[in-house]
């Protein structure tokens, strides 16, 4: 599995711990996700429709070697905010070839499934897919 080392440490953090301890790390990535800058407006950012929650992202992959990830989803909504965060801090600054190659389904990993409802990681597939889309679509 190809993952970038910041994305590999954040797996392995979750590997370490069990049940609700990982549901207690999630809800502490959704409030390390970082504010938008005030140039960027919600606006201007792809919505998610596949997340239980609003969740905007906007993917700057100008620089190839260092793409930068913008996400936004309310604070009601801290498990769409921990997932949203959990890619921030995992790939953003990573080139677009590091990204690109991450399995869509890295978040099996995680150990989430027992915690978090299917519903609920299919959001996660879908922030990580539309990220690699518009990376793609952005050559």
């Amino acid at each position: 599995m190809s993952i970038p080392a910041a994305l590999a440490e954040i797996i392995d953090d979750f590997e370490d711990l069990q049940g609700q301890d990982k549901v207690t790390l999630l809800l502490e990535f959704s409030q390390e996700l970082p504010p938008l800058p005030a140039e960027l407006e919600e606006a201007a950012m792809e919505p998610v429709p596949e997340c239980q929650s609003p969740l905007f992202l906007r993917v700057d992959a100008a620089d190839r070697q260092s793409v930068r990830l913008y996400f936004s989803a309310p604070p009601e909504a801290p498990t769409t905010r921990g997932f949203a965060g959990i890619l921030h801090e995992g790939l953003n600054g990573s080139s677009a070839e590091d990204i690109l190659a991450v399995p869509d389904d890295f978040y099996s990993t995680l150990g989430l499934e027992k915690v978090v409802s299917p519903l609920r990681l299919r959001g996660l597939s879908a922030m990580l897919s539309r990220v690699k889309r518009n990376i793609r679509e952005s050559a």
